[in-house]
């Protein structure tokens, strides 16, 4: 089973109509509704990660699913800085960026990992990479904690996040069967 095509921009358009896809899917996989709420939860915490990393969001958005196992896929494209990029890869179960397989694909990746425009903050005494290891940061993006990330760790069995030059493909697999 696959869900129509749901797109999702900065003004909130698409955003209940990717929670009322979800929901859809999991009535046709005769989901409790405690199931349900998880896959809606799972579908918003994910789509509210991309915005908060990315900054922008023109995505689509659409499910997956086989019996009671359903993939919530994600696609947009952002300008990537070094940031946004280690921020994407950080929410991945993994760690991993997803698109670099093979030879050319790791090839690529570290090509683009170093032409990835660092981000500015000549304005911190210590580097912005020890600044957000140390627990009660007082630098940092204030509009992003992480809430989602740590939100699609708990609940999902996988996230994989690929980057390929500014595009952006999420997926967040949960398997209710389980």
């Amino acid at each position: 089973m696959k869900t129509d095509i749901i797109r999702i921009d900065n003004q909130g358009n698409g955003f209940s109509e990717a929670l009322e896809e979800t929901s859809k899917a999991a009535a046709y996989a005769e989901l409790p509704a405690k199931d349900d709420t998880k896959l809606r939860v799972l579908t918003h915490e994910m789509l509210c990660l991309a915005r908060s990393i990315t900054g922008e969001m023109k995505a689509e958005f659409w499910i997956e699913g086989e019996g009671r196992r359903f993939d919530l896929h994600m696609t947009t494209e952002t300008a990537m800085d070094a940031e946004k990029r280690s921020q994407l890869i950080q929410s991945s179960t993994s760690r991993k960026n997803e698109a670099a397989k093979g030879f050319l694909g790791r090839l690529r990746d570290s090509v683009e990992q170093a032409l990835a425009a660092p981000v500015d903050h000549s304005g911190n005494e210590l580097p912005y990479d020890v600044l957000t290891d140390i627990p009660s940061n007082p630098v940092g993006d204030p509009d992003w904690d992480g809430y989602e990330r740590s939100v699609l760790r708990k609940l999902a069995d996988d996230v994989k996040v690929g980057i390929r030059g500014g595009k952006v493909e999420i997926i967040v697999s949960k398997d209710f069967g389980a």
